[in-house]
């Protein structure tokens, strides 16, 4: 493995060369040495190899490598399978409330049309009906997250996670991170096309332990899925909340993106 271009303290893509990529020679292999260079450790992200192991330069040069069962395969969703509909313009039980869902939006300055452009769905569910934010990849429904009126989100299971707004940054040289659905689609009525959001908001803190590997990023496996995105881009801006976990959102973004190609307002 060619390993004189890694930088340590950062996640590295490299070929792997267990598959070599297949046959578009994907550089799925992501590979993390530690700062001080006594250890590594890496992972393949392509289904059919997911060659895994790491290594210690010292305490007697340890190491260990696996072939790991492929990446489970993650569960396929569709309209018609979660019944998602159009937002209704007429008025609709919600949580014993009375409320219009595109008046709900339009309160908050979002049309119809944006709605309609980011496939903005509704949903019954429990016997009340709560907002669908559907997670798309080169168009194709891969995730599901819902919201009501209180602000309760829940996400469909075993559906991959990726940003929300995945396709709007694929070939952007300029890509704007959000902290949830909702700013997205604020952005966007502010003209800003070329913006995503987390799938998970922001955490409480920022965490006080070494990065984990790519394979056990569970937090922010978004990133890792949405990495060939993201490597497209000369810059990335954060635009996380100013309150303390969206400062923490900023951080640990960070420091899996790498802080030289980024910008935080």
């Amino acid at each position: 493995m060619e390993t004189g271009i890694c930088v340590p303290g950062q996640y590295n893509h490299l070929l792997c060369p267990k598959c070599l990529g297949g046959d578009q020679e994907e550089r799925s292999l992501s590979l993390y040495i530690a700062p001080d260079g006594g250890s590594a450790a890496w992972v393949c992200f392509r289904a059919k190899c997911g060659w895994k192991g790491s290594t210690q330069a010292f305490a007697g040069r340890s190491s260990s490598t696996s072939q790991v069962t492929p990446v489970q395969k993650k569960r396929e969703i569709t309209v018609e399978e979660l019944q998602l509909e159009p937002l209704c313009n007429e008025f609709v039980l919600l949580l014993s409330l009375t409320l219009n869902l595109l008046a709900y939006f339009s309160e908050r300055l979002i049309s119809k049309e944006t709605l309609e452009r980011n496939a903005v769905r509704q949903r019954t569910y429990h016997d009340q009906i709560v907002i669908a934010f559907t997670y798309r990849r080169n168009g194709a429904l891969v995730s599901c997250k819902y919201r009501d009126i209180n602000k309760k989100f829940w996400q469909e299971e075993n559906t991959e996670k990726i940003f929300y707004g995945l396709d709007d940054i694929v070939g952007q040289s300029d890509i704007i991170i959000v902290e949830g659905e909702m700013d997205k689609l604020a952005m966007e009525e502010a003209g800003f096309f070329n913006c995503v959001s987390v799938p998970d908001g922001a955490p409480p803190s920022v965490s006080s332990k070494e990065l984990p590997s790519p394979d056990q990023d569970k937090k922010y496996q978004y990133l890792w899925n949405c990495k060939d995105e993201l490597k497209q881009a000369t810059r990335v801006i954060l635009a996380t909340d100013g309150d303390s976990p969206g400062q923490a959102l900023a951080e640990e973004l960070a420091r899996r993106i790498g802080k030289e190609k980024l910008e935080c307002f």
